[in-house]
């Protein structure tokens, strides 16, 4: 007996993903619980796992389709052997042409014209889901598909030649090309890569933020001999009671949480004609993965303790770098750290994270010379910089904010007295 595989719940308002890679190929056989492919969301990665053991008996989609929550991946033969896979499966399976023109964005208001030459059409009723979605998309009517597939059914590439066939309307808009039009004069030495739906996100959020917010930075500086000299003193014995380094992260979360209590605007959001004051902090932390900058989220922050907030930070880094973080992982921040100083970036304006109206750069820590108390000292110190949303944060408070974060660092004891 087949078993559906299909896309599982991805999590609050995700409605789709990517089917980044399959790890299995039809006739394979496959254990429970055997990762079969990876879906990639606009968030995080997740493998999708057989729920029987089996033989694989197709791929119901190809790598690099779009597939809904719900939506068939394959098909599994429970316990039985691998069974002949049909010339249109065969098909799906494949991977798809690599077309030689752009495909633009749909811009045809009515289904696409019949084409000379081509016979009855596709049976799209009876096709894929991933070419149903397509031909449903780009507007490209069944008669204007000339299918490969078995009794008439259309595949992906089907629709992709389909709709490359048809001539656009001279009325019609012309999409801008995202890659300059003619040959380039050293092509032979440059490599092309599809974009992944998570850099993609990160793209559209960053120039989101840009396009959206009135941004806005402004910079300090903090002397980090206090911090440096505690944290040097007793992270052995940090390290036997917690479970987990000292680190410098821990003194910035509370001194972040700190600041938003007296400047609540830094925590705040716009919601149409609405600011909405959160009065709790739910602090995140960017965090570099070979796939692309996440940040997920550390609950609740202003009631951890320093071991605490040091061991969730470690785990959500170590889950970031595993793939192995969740959407409620990474969703519902309310300001956010990024400590760019770990690649040796001595300056920055960080980008917000939408909609949260602040986030803290850190920077490396470098020795200068300073004047202390008249006398000029080397210092360990560190570039500071908040970049804010000036619809909602005044520079005063902007200001106030940062020199507060500055304050509580230099001494580090007004965070464990509260003052």
């Amino acid at each position: 007996m087949a078993v559906e595989i299909k896309v599982p719940a991805l999590g609050e308002s995700v409605t789709e993903a990517t089917v980044a890679k399959w790890l299995v190929k039809a006739g394979d056989p496959v254990a429970i619980d055997q990762p079969l492919c990876e879906l990639e969301t606009d968030k995080v990665t997740v493998e999708v796992n057989a729920t029987v053991a089996g033989t694989m008996a197709d791929l119901a989609v190809v790598e690099g389709a779009t597939v809904q929550v719900g939506g068939v991946l394959c098909h599994i033969e429970a316990g039985g052997a691998a069974p002949s896979v049909p010339a249109d499966a065969a098909a799906a399976a494949a991977p798809p042409p690599k077309p030689t023109v752009a495909v633009p964005p749909a811009v045809h208001t009515a289904p696409a014209p019949v084409l000379a030459g081509v016979g009855p059409g596709a049976n799209l009723a009876a096709s894929g889901p991933a070419a149903r979605k397509l031909a449903d998309e780009k507007g490209v009517a069944e008669s204007a598909i000339e299918p490969t597939g078995k009794d008439g059914r259309a595949t992906k590439a089907d629709v992709l030649a389909a709709l490359q066939s048809v001539p656009t309307p001279s009325a019609a808009p012309v999409a801008k090309p995202a890659i300059p039009a003619g040959p380039r004069p050293r092509a032979d030495r440059e490599e092309r890569v599809r974009m992944t739906r998570l850099r993609r996100t990160i793209a559209n959020r960053l120039k989101e933020a840009q396009n959206t917010a009135a941004m806005l930075t402004t910079f300090n500086e903090v002397d980090m001999s206090s911090v440096m000299a505690l944290r040097e003193r007793l992270k052995e014995e940090f390290e036997k009671k917690h479970g987990a380094r000292l680190g410098f992260m821990s003194f910035f979360v509370k001194a972040c949480i700190a600041g938003l209590k007296e400047l609540p605007a830094v925590n705040a959001e716009i919601e149409g004609d609405e600011l909405v004051y959160k009065n709790y902090y739910d602090i995140g932390v960017a965090v570099g993965t070979p796939n692309g900058l996440v940040v997920p989220v550390l609950r609740d922050a202003d009631v951890l303790g320093f071991g605490e907030i040091e061991k969730g930070i470690a785990d959500l880094g170590r889950k970031a770098r595993d793939g192995k973080l969740s959407i409620a992982d990474l969703t519902g921040g309310t300001f956010t750290i990024s400590n760019g100083g770990v690649y040796g970036s001595l300056m920055s304006t960080p980008i917000l994270n939408p909609p949260q109206s602040g986030i803290l750069g850190m920077h490396k820590i470098q020795q200068r010379p300073m004047v202390v108390g008249g006398e000029i000292k080397v210092r360990p110190m560190m570039y500071l910089a908040l970049s804010y949303d000036h619809r909602i944060i005044d520079g005063r408070e902007a200001v106030l904010f940062l020199v507060r974060v500055k304050e509580c660092i230099e001494d580090p004891e007004r965070l464990l007295l509260g003052i």
